[in-house]
């Protein structure tokens, strides 16, 4: 869960160029992924039953694998930031 909600503190990082882990073109593709999932218009269509639904089961589980993927990373990131900021004494609390 603590992935998931990282998810558009992720998104918001790669476009204010904070996180240096993922690029804006990986996110691009990532969007891409979202506007073909949610897009009426398909490569192969879902009439086609088995290949139809196929591909979209790919793009979405290729979309969740890299989400997740990144999302644990840029938490990893933020832990190793705030825990260089407690060393330095920059944290209060």
């Amino acid at each position: 869960m603590v992935r998931v909600r990282a998810i558009p503190r992720l998104i918001g990082a790669v476009m204010r160029g904070q996180y240096a882990g993922m690029g804006k073109g990986k996110l691009a593709l990532m969007a891409a992924g979202v506007v073909y999932l949610i897009s009426p218009i398909d490569v192969i269509p879902d009439f086609l039953l088995l290949i139809g639904v196929a591909d979209d089961f790919g793009v979405f589980v290729w979309l969740l694998a890299s989400l997740l993927g990144e999302s644990g990373r840029y938490v990893d990131w933020e832990k190793q930031l705030i825990r260089g900021r407690v060393e330095k004494g920059q944290v209060e609390g």
